[in-house]
């Protein structure tokens, strides 16, 4: 496989084309990168294919925990399918490339999941604090109308945050290198190549940023917290704890990247450029694979769901 062979300074041919480096410094390692994340993106698409599958065929789950965990598969497909194909292509057959427009579009969708991302599972803490510590009202409290209020708040409040950023950085003037060092169109990566100041764009990513995710992780942590404290001493406890245990782990594992990637790409560190870049990367994908596995696969309804559709499949055959 041959690398990718430009200097991080040299301009792009076309005026309105980027080039995406990959993994810097790691281009000798592009096919093991590639089947990485290939592996991880057939995973994705197939576990979040799945769940959706059998949410939408068996009438039997229509909870609104259903709802939610259909809602994080659908954001968990848009998410890493906006840069997994893209990578792919810049690993494997050196198609580097990529449109301003494809670009500036790739940006908004990462940008936008991730904080629908957030949202959601901020909605699934809320569902299950009402499904333990109110289940008498908990068909009352979440209503369907609920669920689709909840949903369009989600995915309002992810447009609010980066229809202005995504403006900021569409309108900054790319008059010298266009060659992106980092796998997918990451906002700061991109701003970073204009020839004006590009702080006012990475200052309200981080403070949009640190707002969103500190919101909704002092809500999950609150709604966790009040879980264990009502189960704590009752039989249920220590499936209550395993469950929780389970989604704070997948949580800390997308929200902690995450931050950590924004923070350095905004003010810095002595982090290697091609750790910064690995790790968002990986923050985007392994969460969607996990997701999937931690969230659906082992809700009890879902699983007897699928088993369902196999035996029956198997029995017409």
């Amino acid at each position: 496989m041959s690398s990718v062979n430009f200097s991080l300074n040299d301009p792009v041919v076309g005026s309105s084309s980027f080039i995406l480096v990959g993994v810097p410094s790691l281009e000798a390692f592009s096919t093991c990168l590639g089947i990485l994340f290939c592996s991880a993106y057939v995973i994705a698409l197939l576990g979040n294919g799945v769940v959706l599958l059998a949410i939408g065929l068996d009438k039997s789950l229509r909870e609104p925990i259903h709802c939610f965990l259909a809602m994080l598969a659908v954001v968990d497909v848009v998410m890493v399918t906006s840069i997994v194909p893209k990578m792919l292509c810049v690993f494997w057959l050196n198609s580097t490339e990529i449109g301003g427009t494809a670009c500036f579009v790739q940006m908004f969708l990462v940008h936008s999941t991730t904080s629908e991302e957030s949202g959601v599972l901020l909605a699934m803490a809320v569902d299950r604090y009402v499904a333990i510590c109110h289940p008498l009202r908990y068909r009352a409290i979440l209503s369907h109308q609920t669920i689709a209020h909840i949903g369009l708040a989600i995915v309002l409040r992810a447009q609010l945050f980066m229809v202005p950023l995504t403006w900021m950085v569409t309108n900054l003037p790319y008059c010298h290198s266009r060659v992106i060092p980092h796998s997918y169109c990451e906002h700061m990566a991109v701003a970073k190549l204009a020839c004006a100041d590009p702080r006012p764009s990475g200052l309200y990513s981080v403070a949009g940023s640190s707002l969103i995710v500190g919101i909704d992780v002092a809500f999950i942590a609150v709604s966790y917290g009040t879980i264990l404290n009502t189960v704590l001493g009752k039989r249920s406890c220590w499936k209550a704890l395993s469950t929780c245990g389970c989604h704070i782990c997948v949580m800390l594992l997308y929200y902690i990247p995450g931050i950590v990637s924004i923070y350095v790409q905004q003010f810095g560190s002595t982090m290697p450029v091609p750790a910064e870049v690995l790790l968002a990367d990986l923050y985007l994908t392994f969460p969607t694979m996990l997701n999937p596995i931690i969230y659906s696969m082992r809700t009890k309804q879902i699983r007897g769901a699928l088993l369902k559709m196999l035996f029956s499949r198997k029995a017409q055959a």
